[in-house]
């Protein structure tokens, strides 16, 4: 009677034991992530963010082809319409060289022709325009300042309109002036300013709000026009903004 007392309370001991073996475990101290799967981590981060980047510039390339061919081909000396047209024209072969290139990934063939006439060609032909001629009413301070839209050089036209579509923000608080309007502005009359008429007719000059904007996106802003190969100068007349100009032919 003793012995089957004993195998049992022995029994219970052993399934004691092992119940309570995994809170009486010592300690070893935090649980390691394999070295590989850490490496792994480590090395896909990188990979990802450099994807982004490179799907970011695929993206940007046909906006800044038109806006830097474009000051580029003006200051070469091409009129001003013929330098817009020019860059327009480059930046549609981009995009019908995307285009091909989409084509023949993902159906195996380069349709070039057909892609190019019925999506590319329209798609970039229409972007071209509205960027040379149109300026939304969100993005000028006043129905004023919108309706001398048409007075500003178009090569200025067609890098403010590029980017507006990044920093939709963006607010354009002068164009064009007269002498006048120095004087309603309460300042002196500066008679060397790009935002009168230029002998070739057009302004050369916009001012663009700062205020009540982040100072990154502001100076990423100035950034841009001074890669694009534009003056620009932050100062303060009436108010604190951004001075943008395109240079005259010599």
């Amino acid at each position: 009677m003793r012995t089957d007392v004993n195998t049992k309370l022995a029994e219970l001991r052993r399934e004691v034991q092992r119940e309570l073996r995994p809170f009486t475990r010592p300690f070893t101290g935090p649980r390691r992530v394999p070295a590989a799967r850490a490496t792994s981590r480590r090395t896909t981060l990188p990979v990802v963010l450099f994807a982004i980047l490179k799907v970011a510039a695929v993206v940007a390339l046909p906006f800044v082809v038109y806006v830097r061919a474009s000051v580029l081909l003006y200051v070469q000396g091409a009129p001003s319409w013929l330098a817009v047209s020019g860059a327009a024209i480059l930046t549609m072969a981009l995009a019908a060289g995307y285009a091909a290139w989409l084509s023949r990934r993902f159906s195996g063939r380069a349709r070039a022709r057909t892609i190019s006439h019925w999506v590319a060609l329209p798609i970039a032909a229409a972007w071209c325009a509205y960027a040379a001629l149109y300026l939304a009413r969100v993005n000028a301070k006043s129905d004023q300042v919108r309706a001398y839209y048409a007075a500003v050089h178009p090569v200025l036209r067609v890098a403010l309109a590029t980017a507006i579509l990044a920093d939709p923000d963006i607010v354009v608080t002068d164009l064009q002036r007269t002498p006048e309007d120095y004087g309603r502005m309460g300042l002196p009359v500066n008679n060397r300013t790009k935002h009168y008429r230029q002998p070739n007719g057009w302004v050369h000059a916009v001012d663009l709000r700062t205020r009540e904007r982040g100072e990154i996106r502001n100076r990423m802003v100035q950034l841009y026009f001074w890669t694009m190969g534009f003056q620009t100068l932050r100062h303060v007349g009436t108010a604190d903004h951004l001075h943008v100009q395109l240079a005259l032919k010599p």
